[in-house]
């Protein structure tokens, strides 16, 4: 009987070590289409869900707990022919704050050029050395960035190698026509997002992920003052590289994430800090000046 336990919890550490990494929740807004076949949107969800939290995407061990957070909005704008669909889609993931109950958004996109087909029941087939659809390498492409920022806020650059197989997505499905894998045409498109994460002159926005995260809000709690330092030192460095890339998709990919959170985190403390930080992102981000008045009213 002591031999069936230890086997059963050998088992249970074996599974514990070796969990996929992601807890990703699909939702997929269809009201857009008119037809009458809508349960092909809930075995779109199903098999959107299973193969982003299925698969394992690293070599690495992960307990239940520590499966990083993620969410796929799809709206549906439209259904060309039966079992093709264009949508848009929101990818956001979140990061726990080192003890506390707070989670911290850490990538907030909105890629508009999903051009994709499914058929219900139909099994989504992947493999990394080769494109096989437009909808697997669109979720492994995400589901690679996810886990390499994820990785970048725990260990400075540590996740080099996911993003650097994100550009390997990218290369294969750069055969097709298909939008968003392409240089041409926004610079708000994956394309260009995969491009900036692997960019050489982004690697100071890329460290600063890691201290804003790993030496800021893990010790937030403790030293909010040193924390604020901590984290407006990683503003001056992402405003010098918005200098020098203006239109880099990534560092407003950093604002639309951290804008919020930005503003509260500054709303309290040293004055000169506060102003400092104010300036500083409201110059990275003009648009939302009105957004970031709370750090310079009190």
């Amino acid at each position: 009987m002591r031999k069936i336990y230890l086997l059963l919890v050998f088992v249970s550490l074996v599974i514990s070590t070796q969990a996929q990494e992601l807890n990703c929740s699909v939702s997929i807004n269809a009201t857009q289409i008119a037809t009458s076949e809508q349960g092909v949107f809930k075995d779109m969800k199903n098999a959107i869900e299973q193969f982003m939290n299925g698969r394992k995407w690293t070599n690495d061990g992960f307990k239940t707990h520590e499966k990083i957070r993620c969410n796929l909005l799809l709206t549906i704008s439209s259904m060309p022919t039966i079992g093709r669909f264009i949508a848009s889609v929101q990818i956001q993931s979140a990061r726990p704050i080192y003890n506390t109950n707070y989670t911290s958004l850490l990538f907030n996109f909105a890629d508009r050029e999903w051009d994709f087909e499914y058929l219900e029941s139909q099994p989504l087939q992947y493999n990394d050395n080769t494109y096989t659809s437009n909808l697997t390498s669109m979720l492994a492409a995400y589901a690679y960035l996810i886990i390499g920022l994820d990785y970048d806020s725990f260990s400075e650059l540590g996740g080099t190698p996911y993003f650097q197989r994100a550009l390997n997505v990218v290369n294969n499905a750069q055969q097709t026509a298909l939008p968003g894998w392409q240089p041409m045409g926004s610079n708000r498109s994956r394309y260009w997002l995969v491009e900036n994460f692997n960019n050489p002159q982004m690697v100071d926005l890329r460290k600063a992920i890691y201290a804003y995260h790993r030496l800021g809000l893990d010790t937030f709690e403790k030293t909010p003052d040193k924390s604020r330092e901590v984290i407006l030192k990683g503003l001056r460095d992402i405003k010098k590289v918005r200098d020098v890339n203006p239109n880099a998709v990534l560092v407003v990919s950093f604002l639309d994430a951290k804008g919020k959170e930005l503003a509260n985190i500054f709303s309290d403390g040293n004055i000169q800090v506060r102003r400092e930080a104010y300036d500083i992102i409201t110059a990275i981000d003009p648009s939302n000046r009105s957004a970031y008045e709370k750090i310079i009213k009190n």
